[in-house]
């Protein structure tokens, strides 16, 4: 039979073995990741496009971190709150500060602006887009 004290150090080394097999050695943290929130610099309020035009959207890269949760960037046209069924520009890195989109076909001199995805949704000052 076990003396209370041979129990008790045999219950203190099982309990330090698991907490040594439930914890390995070799984990590494995880960097952390940030989220990137770049202004859209172009197009500007009162800007005009025209359908079928190649223009140049600008957004700030500046302040970008060095580990972005998502870097992916997507850019769809809204007209007022509402999306139009348009993605100008899918499947490229937001850390290149900008992509030429290929203005659409949409209801002439309506306002419009443009959403930058990625991280988070930025939305562009109001545009107009003329035939």
């Amino acid at each position: 039979m076990f003396s209370f004290n041979k129990l008790a150090a045999f219950t203190t080394v099982l309990v330090a073995s698991s907490a040594a097999l439930a914890t390995p050695a070799n984990v590494k943290k995880r960097a952390a990741l940030d989220i990137f929130v770049p202004p859209i610099t172009s197009p500007v309020a009162g800007d005009v496009w025209v359908v079928g035009q190649q223009r140049t959207v600008t957004w700030d890269t500046s302040n970008a971190p060095a580990r972005i949760t998502n870097i992916i960037g997507q850019i769809i046209l809204r007209k007022g709150e509402e999306t139009v069924d348009f993605d100008l520009e899918t499947c490229f890195d937001i850390r290149i500060g900008q992509i030429q989109v290929t203005v659409p076909e949409v209801a002439d001199g309506d306002d419009y602006n443009l959403i930058l995805l990625g991280d988070s949704g930025n939305v562009s000052p109001d545009f107009t887009i003329t035939h």
